[in-house]
């Protein structure tokens, strides 16, 4: 594991101490259980990042439904409107192995209430039960689905958006550019990438040094998700970190999308220059071969779907790992016409919106963030 780090530029430094004392304790207990045989860590992470049962919201309507088999949970404004609302798709952060409906709870109600938006939150399959397409499939037929039956709750079908943080990023991603070509739905209106993981071809980005150490989401965790996604397991983590696991005419070919160059210079002044990729080990290219479809990294769909994506809006967090695939894909949206709204948090770190009123862990930033993406849906 690496040494942890706390930024100077975040702010409430001791409060995000603390958050890394829940986090390090939450993983110690994960691995004594599983020692015991009590149950797995990622089972008992789960059990404590499920968040609590919240009560009657005054201002909304709320229902839990199912979407072509999959769980969702629909939020619908109580007050009257003049005409028909937006709606939003909402895919949730966790790596693809944490979180639930319950989890973005308070998330989902402030956006629904602020944007006087219907939010649809989906409970897609979790890896590594349900590896890769599984999560994304399930967000990919509730949005369908949504879109068939979309009279049913007062939304305009041309006002449709697909919005998620993290993992989620990376699902809403991944259907805005599967809905992209399809002529037999509306267009989407927008996408919301707050955080978004968009590849993994690439650990080495400045970023991914920079903040390799920085909580929520460390270096080696992000490799670990990603596997876990794809794979059910996290066997060559290290030499997905190391760079080994792409050929070198692929990596040579990504390089025009994927790649330091893209990046502002002024997102380079600060930490560790980007080590040289190890020498290529074709056996680990063959269990991981699949990082190359856009489904599962975004970040590498041709500039033919790309230019056909909807307005965009896309936040980053100075202090996270993944804040560089934001600016990569935030480059290659406007390249392709793609209007772009980017929103930077320059005292953010990774998951600072989902701790938002979450058992008083809330930072500054996330509430800031939140309402950028609140005045986006406004703006539309």
């Amino acid at each position: 594991l690496p040494s942890y780090d706390i930024p100077p530029g975040v702010n409430q430094p001791a409060k995000l101490r603390l958050v890394l004392a829940v986090l390090l304790g939450t993983a110690a207990l994960g691995r004594i259980l599983e020692k015991t045989g009590l149950c797995s860590q990622i089972t008992f992470g789960r059990y404590v990042r499920q968040g609590r049962k919240l009560g009657v919201d005054p201002k909304l309507f709320i229902q839990d439904r199912h979407f072509n088999k999959v769980p969702v949970r629909v939020y619908q404004p109580k007050a009257t409107s003049d005409g028909r609302r937006r709606g939003i798709l909402f895919f949730h952060g966790g790596g693809w192995v944490f979180g639930s409906l319950d989890t973005y709870e308070k998330v989902c109600r402030y956006l629904s209430r602020e944007s006087e938006s219907v939010v649809v939150s989906v409970q897609y399959r979790l890896a590594p039960e349900h590896k890769y397409p599984a999560a994304y499939e399930d967000c990919l037929h509730a949005t369908i689905h949504f879109m068939n039956n979309i009279e049913h709750y007062g939304v305009d079908p041309a006002n449709v958006i697909v919005c998620g943080d993290s993992a989620g990023g990376n699902l809403a991603a991944a259907v805005s550019q599967t809905l992209a070509g399809r002529s037999d739905l509306p267009k989407l209106r927008a996408q919301i990438l707050i955080y978004p993981g968009l590849q993994a071809l690439d650990f080495n980005l400045p970023s991914y040094h920079q903040n390799r150490g920085v909580p929520l989401l460390f270096r080696e965790r992000a490799a670990f998700f990603a596997l876990q996604y794809l794979n059910g397991d996290a066997l060559h983590m290290q030499e997905v970190l190391e760079g080994s696991h792409i050929p070198p005419d692929m990596r040579l070919k990504y390089r025009k999308w994927v790649s330091p160059d893209n990046i502002p210079e002024k997102f380079k002044v600060r930490g560790v220059k980007p080590l040289r990729p190890t020498d290529f080990i074709a056996e680990v290219y063959e269990t991981v071969k699949r990082f190359c479809e856009p489904n599962l990294c975004p970040l590498l769909a041709e500039d033919a779907i790309v230019h056909q994506l909807p307005e965009s809006f896309i936040l980053t967090c100075e202090y996270d790992v993944l804040r560089d695939d934001g600016l990569l894909y935030k480059k290659r949206l406007e390249d392709n016409g793609v209007r772009v709204t980017w929103y930077h948090l320059e005292d953010g770190f990774h998951g600072v919106i989902s701790l938002y009123d979450y058992c008083g862990f809330s930072f500054p930033a996330g509430k800031r963030g939140l309402d950028s993406v609140v005045n986006f849906l406004k703006s539309l």
